[in-house]
């Protein structure tokens, strides 16, 4: 009883911790992307809002909270409630599996650096992940309304379509590992990282986490120059708010995964493990925030063409060509 009680207090701590770390993090990816962007664009970003424009994120919060939630009238308001909770929710569920580091020894015990390690966590995260299109879809139907209807189809095809790619992109890692849990693929990166091993997995999977991600030049479902706002475009304050967290928090798992599956996860040189993993996680998002700060938006057309048509075969192609290389050298 008392083994199963430590248990349950590790899981909840760590959870906690996760859930702090994360939504902290995503706050402040929030204003590092408004200074980076500034940057780029030869401009100043949030300077104002205390030292070095460090509060900006709790000014945004506040503002949010402050403005009229509002619901259209003829809107399904169930469905239109319960929409932006689901983007962040699946976003932070994604974490159970993600090992951030080696077990740990603390009090004699040794804890293990996730919160769940199931020895099917790559499927776990890509099941989870197929879920967010239903965030999106609820918001655009649940509006009534033209554009966030528009935005939603425009985005339920986008996150399909290259959900397969994404699929396949993995496919050689786990043939790699011969494993899908998360933890054994990250051991089996302790030489050389899938980045290596697999460069063009690994840049299919780029392509196909920022399409996922819904960020510029993938940004399609939300094309405010064409319908206002896309899927959220009814809503207001903090649910509005929720949506634009999720997208965040998305943006934080994308790049753990990508440290998991390609970086070699929390392997590195002479800095403590968690440390290199974080410093991975975020070198990735960095190249989220220059992407969009580079590119301009495709077209919808060049959009699927891209991924229907020159993606997804190519990782078909890796994927055999991977497959029959493993098969000649016998590993």
């Amino acid at each position: 009883m008392t083994e199963l009680l430590i248990t349950a207090t590790l899981i909840l701590v760590k959870l906690i911790l996760i859930f702090a770390v994360v939504l902290s993090l995503a706050a402040y990816m929030v204003l590092a992307e408004r200074k980076i962007l500034g940057r780029m664009q030869l401009r100043y970003g949030p300077n104002r809002v205390g030292p070095f424009g460090l509060c900006q994120p709790l000014a945004d919060v506040i503002k949010l909270l402050t403005k009229e939630d509002l619901v259209p009238a003829r809107a399904d308001r169930v469905m239109f409630l319960i929409a932006p909770g689901m983007a962040s929710l699946i976003a932070l569920l994604s974490f159970a599996v993600v090992p951030f580091s080696p077990p740990v020894t603390l009090f004699g015990r040794e804890i293990p650096m996730v919160v769940c390690d199931l020895n099917i966590g790559l499927l776990y995260f890509l099941g989870l992940s197929s879920l967010a299109v239903y965030s999106i879809a609820l918001g655009g139907w649940a509006s009534n309304s033209k554009y966030a209807l528009l935005g939603a189809i425009r985005g339920l095809a986008q996150l399909i379509s290259y959900e397969l790619s994404m699929g396949l992109a993995v496919v050689p890692v786990v043939l790699s590992a011969k494993s899908f849990s998360l933890t054994d693929i990250v051991l089996s990166q302790a030489d050389w990282p899938n980045m290596v091993r697999h460069p063009v997995a690994f840049v299919i999977f780029m392509i196909s986490v920022m399409a996922e991600s819904k960020r510029t030049p993938f940004d399609l479902p939300e094309g405010e120059n064409e319908i206002v706002a896309g899927y959220h475009t009814e809503y207001s304050g903090m649910r509005f708010g929720l949506f634009f967290v999720g997208e965040y928090i998305n943006v934080i798992i994308l790049g753990a995964m990508v440290t998991v599956l390609f970086l070699g996860g929390w392997h590195g040189p002479l800095l403590p493990p968690i440390v290199w993993f974080a410093l991975k996680v975020l070198a990735v998002a960095f190249c989220f925030i220059w992407t969009r700060g580079t590119l301009p938006r495709l077209r919808y057309d060049q959009l699927m063409h891209f991924g229907w048509k020159f993606l997804i075969p190519v990782a078909l192609a890796n994927v055999l060509v991977t497959g029959a290389v493993m098969l000649a050298i016998g590993s």
